[in-house]
């Protein structure tokens, strides 16, 4: 099973915190338990891990996403997150698409309203679909690994 597959992404996160590393894998699997036919793309950058849903392997299809940055959140967001309906005004950013949360635990999830965005954004995601897309099913995908983690960004995440 993909949710199964933690063996790279438990290796990229292990640059983080124990806190944040279980953060992210309780976020993961949320997720997973709402949306298992859709494929989890995986991005390990040189200061992030950053993990995404997509109904395709394509990143433009995303819907939702994790990404670790340090040790005092996990951001929750949405691809096109400017784009759904977010009558609480909980989603942080301004970019013209992105929008997120930052979830410091599990307590402070608001999962009810989470769970509302997320049928909206993969509702959207669906909708904005190429009638050629590939549709593939609930893979883990490795899309891209930073070879050297900058020292200096190490150090800072150590703290």
């Amino acid at each position: 099973m993909p949710k199964s597959q933690t063996t790279d992404l438990i290796k990229f996160l292990s640059a983080f915190n124990e806190d944040i590393q279980q953060l992210a894998l309780w976020l993961r699997a949320y997720v997973w338990d709402k949306y298992p036919q859709c494929n989890e793309l995986i991005y390990d950058n040189y200061n992030a891990v950053a993990f995404g849903w997509s109904p395709t392997e394509k990143l433009g299809d995303t819907f939702c996403s994790i990404a670790v940055y340090g040790n005092k959140d996990v951001h929750f967001g949405f691809y096109r997150g400017s784009q759904i309906s977010d009558p609480e005004k909980l989603l942080l950013g301004k970019g013209s698409q992105y929008r997120y949360i930052k979830v410091i635990s599990p307590s402070n999830f608001p999962e009810p309203y989470i769970k509302k965005l997320l049928a909206e954004a993969y509702a959207n995601s669906m909708a904005k679909l190429k009638p050629d897309a590939k549709m593939i099913e609930s893979q883990t995908i490795v899309k891209s690994i930073s070879e050297l983690k900058n020292d200096l960004v190490l150090l800072h995440l150590k703290k």
